[in-house]
């Protein structure tokens, strides 16, 4: 029974993906095309383990780099869930978290003035903004 299910579930999903076009092959280049272009900054030896995780000096790069969208958002609000996680990887501690937001706010209308900043220019304004609000 077990193994008729894992038959239907198999033929099910290669349906799924002949009817959408997609291909396997596809996605997983996709999948790494991105991880490429995440990684592209620097040796990707660099930036993991020999585990398989991400170092702990390159944490706060990776969410910036995968969530760059929503992370601006949030520093734009001077709040948010994106803008939290960030000040946690930059060990922001918790009672200077909202000196680190509002820092972090400020430079920002300055620095990007209603457009997106590129990941490197973000990635300095909230190093400045983290230094900024230890004062």
């Amino acid at each position: 029974m077990r193994h008729l299910l894992q038959c239907i579930v198999i033929i099910g999903a290669s349906m799924v993906l002949g009817m959408t076009g997609c291909t396997l092959k596809g996605t997983v280049k996709q999948i790494t095309d991105t991880t490429s272009n995440i990684t592209g900054t620097t040796s990707g030896a660099a930036w993991w383990s020999e585990d398989g995780q991400i170092k702990p000096d390159f944490k706060a790069v990776a969410f910036a780099t995968i969530n760059q969208n929503n992370l601006q958002q949030d520093i734009a609000a001077g709040q948010g869930e994106y803008l939290t996680s960030m000040s946690v990887l930059l060990s922001v501690l918790e009672n200077r978290r909202s000196a680190f937001f509002s820092a972090a706010q400020a430079r920002y209308a300055q620095e990007a003035g209603g457009e997106a900043l590129e990941l490197e220019k973000l990635l300095l304004l909230l190093q400045n903004a983290a230094i900024a609000s230890l004062r």
